[in-house]
Protein backbone atom coordinates (compact mmCIF):
# COMPACT_ATOMS: atom_id res chain seq x y z
CA UNK A 1 0.00 0.00 0.00
CA UNK A 2 1.34 3.42 -0.95
CA UNK A 3 1.96 5.72 2.00
CA UNK A 4 0.15 9.05 2.12
CA UNK A 5 2.86 11.70 1.92
CA UNK A 6 0.39 14.59 1.78
CA UNK A 7 -0.27 14.79 5.52
CA UNK A 8 1.26 17.99 6.89
CA UNK A 9 2.13 18.54 10.54
CA UNK A 10 2.38 22.11 11.85
CA UNK A 11 4.40 22.69 15.02
CA UNK A 12 6.63 25.13 16.90
CA UNK A 13 10.11 24.72 18.28
CA UNK A 14 11.86 27.11 20.71
CA UNK A 15 15.10 28.66 19.54
CA UNK A 16 17.99 29.14 21.98
CA UNK A 17 16.70 32.56 23.08
CA UNK A 18 13.16 31.23 23.60
CA UNK A 19 11.72 32.56 20.33
CA UNK A 20 9.14 30.15 18.94
CA UNK A 21 9.83 29.11 15.36
CA UNK A 22 6.87 27.78 13.37
CA UNK A 23 7.47 24.92 10.95
CA UNK A 24 5.68 22.29 8.91
CA UNK A 25 6.59 18.70 8.16
CA UNK A 26 5.48 16.62 5.20
CA UNK A 27 6.52 13.35 3.60
CA UNK A 28 8.46 10.25 4.59
CA UNK A 29 12.12 9.32 4.45
CA UNK A 30 15.38 11.04 5.47
CA UNK A 31 14.96 14.58 6.78
CA UNK A 32 15.47 17.63 4.58
CA UNK A 33 15.17 21.20 5.91
CA UNK A 34 14.30 24.01 3.47
CA UNK A 35 15.51 27.57 4.15
CA UNK A 36 13.75 30.49 2.44
CA UNK A 37 15.05 33.77 1.06
CA UNK A 38 13.76 37.30 1.62
CA UNK A 39 10.03 37.81 2.24
CA UNK A 40 9.21 34.09 1.98
CA UNK A 41 7.83 31.63 4.48
CA UNK A 42 5.47 28.71 4.86
CA UNK A 43 2.51 30.54 3.33
CA UNK A 44 4.33 32.56 0.67
CA UNK A 45 7.15 31.54 -1.63
CA UNK A 46 8.58 28.38 -3.19
CA UNK A 47 9.03 26.14 -0.14
CA UNK A 48 5.60 24.51 -0.06
CA UNK A 49 5.59 23.41 -3.70
CA UNK A 50 9.15 22.13 -3.40
CA UNK A 51 8.27 20.28 -0.18
CA UNK A 52 5.38 18.58 -1.95
CA UNK A 53 7.70 17.66 -4.83
CA UNK A 54 10.20 16.05 -2.42
CA UNK A 55 7.70 14.45 -0.03
CA UNK A 56 7.74 11.03 -1.69
CA UNK A 57 11.50 10.73 -1.06
CA UNK A 58 12.10 12.73 2.13
CA UNK A 59 10.52 14.03 5.30
CA UNK A 60 10.62 17.73 4.48
CA UNK A 61 10.69 20.49 7.11
CA UNK A 62 10.06 24.11 6.07
CA UNK A 63 9.67 27.02 8.43
CA UNK A 64 8.96 30.71 8.94
CA UNK A 65 12.22 32.51 9.52
CA UNK A 66 12.37 34.88 12.49
CA UNK A 67 9.92 37.79 12.19
CA UNK A 68 7.76 36.12 9.54
CA UNK A 69 4.47 34.26 9.54
CA UNK A 70 3.94 32.27 12.72
CA UNK A 71 7.45 32.72 14.14
CA UNK A 72 8.45 35.19 16.83
CA UNK A 73 10.91 38.07 16.54
CA UNK A 74 12.70 38.54 19.86
CA UNK A 75 14.95 41.60 19.84
CA UNK A 76 17.73 42.51 19.42
CA UNK A 77 18.36 40.73 16.13
CA UNK A 78 21.67 38.97 15.49
CA UNK A 79 22.77 36.57 12.78
CA UNK A 80 23.67 34.10 15.53
CA UNK A 81 20.00 34.06 16.60
CA UNK A 82 18.97 33.06 13.06
CA UNK A 83 21.62 30.34 13.05
CA UNK A 84 20.13 29.08 16.32
CA UNK A 85 16.64 29.18 14.77
CA UNK A 86 17.75 26.96 11.91
CA UNK A 87 19.59 24.69 14.34
CA UNK A 88 16.37 24.31 16.35
CA UNK A 89 14.43 23.25 13.26
CA UNK A 90 17.25 20.87 12.34
CA UNK A 91 17.01 19.34 15.82
CA UNK A 92 13.25 18.94 15.36
CA UNK A 93 14.10 17.15 12.11
CA UNK A 94 16.17 14.63 14.05
CA UNK A 95 19.54 16.34 13.85
CA UNK A 96 22.14 16.25 11.05
CA UNK A 97 19.59 16.57 8.21
CA UNK A 98 20.05 17.45 4.59
CA UNK A 99 19.56 21.19 4.00
CA UNK A 100 18.48 23.08 0.87
CA UNK A 101 18.50 26.87 0.92
CA UNK A 102 17.85 29.63 -1.59
CA UNK A 103 18.94 33.27 -1.91
CA UNK A 104 19.50 34.93 1.51
CA UNK A 105 18.48 31.61 3.05
CA UNK A 106 21.51 30.14 1.31
CA UNK A 107 23.70 32.72 3.06
CA UNK A 108 22.12 31.72 6.38
CA UNK A 109 22.68 28.02 5.69
CA UNK A 110 26.31 28.66 4.74
CA UNK A 111 26.88 30.62 7.96
CA UNK A 112 25.26 27.75 9.88
CA UNK A 113 27.53 25.18 8.23
CA UNK A 114 30.58 27.37 8.90
CA UNK A 115 29.60 27.60 12.57
CA UNK A 116 30.04 23.83 12.92
CA UNK A 117 26.42 22.76 13.35
CA UNK A 118 26.09 19.27 11.82
CA UNK A 119 24.53 19.18 8.35
CA UNK A 120 24.54 15.92 6.42
CA UNK A 121 24.73 17.61 3.02
CA UNK A 122 24.04 21.18 1.95
CA UNK A 123 22.61 22.33 -1.38
CA UNK A 124 22.17 26.02 -2.15
CA UNK A 125 20.72 28.07 -4.99
CA UNK A 126 22.00 31.54 -5.82
CA UNK A 127 23.34 32.92 -2.55
CA UNK A 128 23.14 36.72 -3.11
CA UNK A 129 26.81 37.58 -2.66
CA UNK A 130 26.79 40.13 -5.47
CA UNK A 131 28.99 42.74 -3.80
CA UNK A 132 28.47 45.72 -1.50
CA UNK A 133 26.69 48.58 -3.23
CA UNK A 134 28.81 51.67 -3.79
CA UNK A 135 27.91 55.32 -4.36
CA UNK A 136 30.80 57.60 -5.34
CA UNK A 137 33.20 54.94 -4.13
CA UNK A 138 31.64 54.75 -0.65
CA UNK A 139 29.90 51.55 0.56
CA UNK A 140 26.16 52.00 0.99
CA UNK A 141 24.82 51.27 4.46
CA UNK A 142 21.67 49.46 3.30
CA UNK A 143 20.71 48.42 6.82
CA UNK A 144 20.68 52.02 8.07
CA UNK A 145 18.51 53.16 5.18
CA UNK A 146 16.06 50.31 5.68
CA UNK A 147 15.88 50.86 9.43
CA UNK A 148 15.10 54.55 8.93
CA UNK A 149 12.27 53.69 6.56
CA UNK A 150 10.99 51.15 9.07
CA UNK A 151 11.08 53.79 11.84
CA UNK A 152 9.02 56.03 9.54
CA UNK A 153 6.60 53.11 8.88
CA UNK A 154 7.37 53.24 5.14
CA UNK A 155 7.14 49.51 4.54
CA UNK A 156 6.23 49.84 0.88
CA UNK A 157 9.28 52.03 0.34
CA UNK A 158 11.41 49.36 2.04
CA UNK A 159 10.18 46.71 -0.37
CA UNK A 160 10.86 48.97 -3.37
CA UNK A 161 14.31 49.93 -2.09
CA UNK A 162 15.26 46.29 -1.47
CA UNK A 163 14.08 45.09 -4.87
CA UNK A 164 15.43 47.97 -6.98
CA UNK A 165 18.42 49.48 -5.15
CA UNK A 166 19.71 46.33 -3.49
CA UNK A 167 18.70 43.44 -5.75
CA UNK A 168 18.86 45.42 -8.98
CA UNK A 169 15.43 44.70 -10.42
CA UNK A 170 13.87 47.22 -12.84
CA UNK A 171 12.01 50.12 -11.21
CA UNK A 172 8.69 49.00 -12.69
CA UNK A 173 8.69 45.75 -10.68
CA UNK A 174 7.35 47.30 -7.42
CA UNK A 175 4.70 49.10 -9.47
CA UNK A 176 3.60 45.76 -10.90
CA UNK A 177 3.52 44.22 -7.43
CA UNK A 178 1.13 46.95 -6.28
CA UNK A 179 -1.52 45.51 -8.61
CA UNK A 180 -1.01 42.05 -7.06
CA UNK A 181 -2.56 42.69 -3.61
CA UNK A 182 -1.76 39.26 -2.18
CA UNK A 183 1.91 39.47 -3.10
CA UNK A 184 2.31 43.10 -2.01
CA UNK A 185 0.60 42.37 1.32
CA UNK A 186 3.00 39.51 2.09
CA UNK A 187 6.04 41.53 1.10
CA UNK A 188 5.13 44.60 3.12
CA UNK A 189 4.27 42.39 6.10
CA UNK A 190 7.79 40.94 5.97
CA UNK A 191 9.48 44.29 5.31
CA UNK A 192 10.59 44.55 8.93
CA UNK A 193 12.96 41.63 8.34
CA UNK A 194 14.77 43.25 5.41
CA UNK A 195 17.45 44.87 7.63
CA UNK A 196 18.16 41.33 8.88
CA UNK A 197 18.91 40.24 5.31
CA UNK A 198 21.72 42.78 4.97
CA UNK A 199 23.37 41.26 8.02
CA UNK A 200 22.89 37.58 7.25
CA UNK A 201 24.32 38.17 3.75
CA UNK A 202 27.31 40.11 5.13
CA UNK A 203 25.99 43.16 3.22
CA UNK A 204 26.11 41.01 0.06
CA UNK A 205 29.87 40.34 0.29
CA UNK A 206 30.87 36.66 0.35
CA UNK A 207 32.64 35.83 3.66
CA UNK A 208 35.28 33.75 1.90
CA UNK A 209 37.37 33.01 4.98
CA UNK A 210 34.35 31.48 6.72
CA UNK A 211 33.18 29.63 3.62
CA UNK A 212 36.61 28.04 3.32
CA UNK A 213 36.10 26.35 6.71
CA UNK A 214 32.85 24.58 5.79
CA UNK A 215 33.32 20.80 6.24
CA UNK A 216 29.93 19.83 4.78
CA UNK A 217 29.50 18.20 1.34
CA UNK A 218 28.02 21.11 -0.62
CA UNK A 219 26.34 21.60 -4.00
CA UNK A 220 26.21 25.16 -5.33
CA UNK A 221 23.52 25.78 -7.98
CA UNK A 222 22.73 28.70 -10.24
CA UNK A 223 20.16 29.36 -12.95
CA UNK A 224 21.28 29.46 -16.55
CA UNK A 225 19.59 32.86 -16.85
CA UNK A 226 21.26 34.33 -13.75
CA UNK A 227 22.69 37.83 -13.89
CA UNK A 228 26.48 37.82 -14.45
CA UNK A 229 27.25 38.97 -10.90
CA UNK A 230 25.10 36.19 -9.43
CA UNK A 231 26.64 33.55 -11.68
CA UNK A 232 30.16 34.72 -10.82
CA UNK A 233 29.37 34.63 -7.11
CA UNK A 234 28.24 31.00 -7.29
CA UNK A 235 31.45 29.99 -9.05
CA UNK A 236 33.47 31.71 -6.33
CA UNK A 237 31.47 30.00 -3.57
CA UNK A 238 31.96 26.59 -5.18
CA UNK A 239 35.68 27.21 -5.58
CA UNK A 240 36.01 28.34 -1.95
CA UNK A 241 34.13 25.59 -0.09
CA UNK A 242 36.37 22.51 0.07
CA UNK A 243 35.08 19.77 -2.23
CA UNK A 244 31.97 21.66 -3.33
CA UNK A 245 30.47 20.99 -6.72
CA UNK A 246 28.78 23.43 -9.07
CA UNK A 247 25.64 22.96 -11.16
CA UNK A 248 23.98 25.23 -13.72
CA UNK A 249 20.23 24.73 -14.11
CA UNK A 250 19.52 25.52 -17.74
CA UNK A 251 16.79 28.05 -18.42
CA UNK A 252 16.23 28.92 -14.76
CA UNK A 253 16.04 32.36 -13.17
CA UNK A 254 16.25 33.26 -9.48
CA UNK A 255 12.63 32.08 -9.22
CA UNK A 256 13.76 28.52 -9.83
CA UNK A 257 11.07 25.94 -10.59
CA UNK A 258 10.57 23.15 -8.10
CA UNK A 259 10.44 20.77 -11.08
CA UNK A 260 13.91 21.94 -12.14
CA UNK A 261 15.67 21.87 -8.76
CA UNK A 262 14.10 18.77 -7.16
CA UNK A 263 15.94 16.20 -9.36
CA UNK A 264 19.27 17.77 -8.41
CA UNK A 265 18.38 17.59 -4.73
CA UNK A 266 17.18 14.00 -4.92
CA UNK A 267 20.32 12.94 -6.80
CA UNK A 268 22.69 14.81 -4.46
CA UNK A 269 21.01 13.84 -1.20
CA UNK A 270 20.60 10.15 -2.09
CA UNK A 271 23.99 9.65 -3.76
Amino acid sequence: MKQNTDITTVAEVPSADGTLISYERIGTGPSVVLVDGAFCGRSFGPARKLAEELASSFTVFFYDRRGRGGSGDTQPYAVQREIEDLAAVMTAAGGNPYVYAISSGAALALETAASGIPIRKLAIFEAPYTGIGMVDGVPVDHAARLEQMLADNRRGAMVSYFLVKMIGLPAFVPLMLHIMPGVWKHQTAAAGTLPYETRVTNNFAAPLERLATIPVPTRVMVGGKAAPAVAAAQRTIAETIPGADHRILDGQTHQVSEKAVSPHLIEFFTD
